[in-house]
């Protein structure tokens, strides 16, 4: 059965002081188990919670499940520019502006392109151009205009017929979550990927995925629980802190998202029974899909440019539709448009007060204290987030990216 939950509160009013727990900076894993599914597994499951290996997940899944996976890849987003004195001025790639601001298209963009970044040592960064120099070409970068938190940045290559995705593939560096302090090791290139990490475009992983390994697929397979894959290009605003004191006051960042027809119609056919994402990512990708569906009902000459779920839709919808025909409505809307997949940003931003739509539980890590993420995690399973949190850091649990797991089952 699938849960539904009933709006309390108008989480614009939440203060961010009441979604905090102590954590200590050695629970924090700062690397990887050597093993990706060795690490251990909470499930939450209508109040009781137990401790199981991640490799139990397959047989603790309701049965009939359909698990709903994030397949962006993170890029090598972080650029290291040596000026002629020496200082290094370091451009973090944020998201595409020109000539495409679909990111899927952008990694393809031979020659040139502009993208939204942050500079570190951006006063040492007089005037002029600078360049990166890499094994058989050189990235150049120019400062075209400064917005307000970023920059816009203009990149040229040689040679012009490597695409973006490449040249950023010879002289990138991965950009490790920033509470993990540490420099990166050989073994990041691989592990702070998903196994089934495809299409790139993300500046951050989705971790809940990195448990899986392909014996896990296989033990899933075996326990006819079926598995399906979107796309939601996880942006540097995950790590946002949440500075305001209530979240009214706090803009979520947005991100781009991606799924194919074939999904759309396999939600649809998952009907009543559980639908459980891994990770917050692609929880968030599946109740958007639902919102985006209300508001082409609502409007169903929508351009397709402007598919877009803000930040408070969700709280100001007085008559939200049935699931299966939102998620029917955008099928018909593909017609309309004679489009085999949707491109959409979603703002979203799930609090406790929500209502699910699709979502009937939940893959996920353990969350940094005062995050959006835990909000997340609240709206689903409550004020009982806190006993969840309280037995991970009595059971020695380790915490954020590359920690351990949990599956919470309301």
């Amino acid at each position: 059965m699938i849960i539904r939950f009933i709006m309390m509160t108008n989480p614009k009013q939440l203060a961010i002081k009441d979604f905090v727990y102590e954590l200590p900076d050695e629970r924090i894993a700062k690397y990887p188990l050597p093993e990706r599914d060795q690490s251990k597994l909470l499930l939450y499951r209508q109040g009781n919670i137990a401790d199981h290996h991640f490799t139990d997940l397959p047989q603790l899944l309701p049965a009939q499940s359909l698990l709903v996976f994030n397949d962006t890849k993170v890029v090598q987003a972080r650029l290291l520019f040596q000026k002629e004195t020496g200082g290094i001025i370091e451009i973090f790639c944020l998201e595409p502006v020109a000539p495409h601001r679909e990111v899927q298209l952008a990694m393809q963009q031979t020659n040139s392109c502009t993208w939204k970044c942050l500079i570190g040592n951006n006063k040492r960064w007089k005037s002029g151009s600078l360049s990166l120099h890499f094994e058989g070409g050189t990235l150049t970068a120019e400062r075209e205009a400064q917005q307000e938190g970023h920059f816009l940045i203009r990149f040229s290559w040689q040679p012009a017929a490597l695409t973006f995705a490449e040249v950023l593939e010879q002289c990138g560096k991965l950009p490790l979550p920033p509470y993990l302090n540490r420099d990166l090791t050989p073994d990041d290139r691989t592990r702070y990927q998903t196994i089934y990490a495809h299409q790139e475009g993300a500046v951050a992983a989705p971790t809940a995925g990195l448990h899986f390994t392909e014996r896990v697929l296989e033990s899933l397979k075996q326990q006819e629980i079926d598995i399906a894959y979107l796309t939601l290009h996880v942006g540097a605003g995950t790590f946002k802190p949440v500075k305001a004191d209530v979240m009214e006051a706090h803009e979520m960042h947005a991100e781009q998202l991606y799924v194919t027809r074939p999904l759309i119609e396999r939600l649809v056919a998952q009907s009543g029974k559980p639908i459980i994402p891994v990770g917050t990512t692609s929880m968030r990708s599946l109740e958007s899909l639902y919102w985006l569906g209300t508001k082409v009902l609502e409007q169903p000459k929508l351009p397709l440019q402007e598919l877009f779920v803000s930040q408070w839709q969700p709280y100001e919808t007085t008559s939200p539709p049935d699931s299966a025909d939102a998620l029917k409505a955008l099928l018909q809307y593909m017609d309309q448009n004679k489009a085999d997949h949707l491109h959409a940003s979603t703002q979203i931003i799930i609090a406790p007060g929500y209502s699910f739509k699709i979502c009937s539980g939940l893959v996920t890590n353990f969350h940094q204290p005062e995050s959006t993420l835990l909000l997340l995690v609240s709206a689903l399973i409550g004020e009982s987030w806190r006993k969840v949190y309280q037995h991970a850091m009595a059971n020695s649990y380790r915490f954020l990216s590359y920690g351990d797991s949990s599956l919470l089952l309301p």
